[in-house]
């Protein structure tokens, strides 16, 4: 029953912030900067047994100020990503996951073809599946990690990034047993 009251908690108040006319006029999702389509590939290390990952990933990018009302950095982007696939420990399981990063690019290091970057998020994460004291499937899902974007030589825009990957449900039950991965993301701008 306490759980069930704090996730109903939770939801209220996102609700209540995005009813705010001035926090609704701030979000504007409208044309993003680039718009891209990725495969996540990874694997669980801690906890025992480990389990592998594959996820069809979309993302759009944009600027940090068009998402968030204050002054930013130039070379600050807000990503937004939704990932779908399997987990496979012995059976395949459904693993789904929606999450918003910082991204940070590297002007120093990039040149015409070229763009490293460092990024970090957090979101929600939905396993039909559970590792003993995880205590729910559906959970907090904090990432980060270092990637690029790159132009081969046919003008394709590409990107990739190498992540660390977090999975708990931050408390809301008492059986908190978190997930650490790592996951190797290789995609295509559209």
């Amino acid at each position: 029953m306490r759980c069930a009251v704090v996730r109903l908690s939770i939801i209220l108040i996102f609700a209540c912030a995005l009813s705010l006319p001035e926090t609704a006029r701030a979000f504007s999702l409208k044309n993003p900067e680039q718009a891209g389509v990725a495969i996540n590939l990874g694997s669980s290390y801690d906890p025992q047994p480990t389990f592998r990952f594959a996820q069809l990933s979309l993302m759009a990018l944009y600027d940090y100020e068009q998402i968030m009302p204050h002054p930013a950095p130039e070379p600050l982007r807000f990503k937004l990503e939704g990932s779908l696939g399997l987990a496979d420990d012995s059976e395949q399981h459904l693993l789904a996951s929606a999450n918003f990063f910082a991204l940070y690019y590297l002007r120093n290091l990039e040149n015409g073809h070229f763009r490293p970057y460092v990024e970090a998020g957090v979101g929600v994460a939905y396993g039909d599946f559970q590792v003993d004291g995880q205590g729910l499937r559906f959970n907090f899902n904090p990432q980060a990690g270092i990637g690029a974007e790159w132009q081969t030589q046919g003008s394709q825009r590409c990107y990739g990034a190498l992540r660390a990957y977090h999975i708990s449900n931050g408390n809301l039950h008492r059986d908190n047993r978190g997930i650490n991965a790592v996951a190797l993301q290789i995609g295509i701008f559209f």
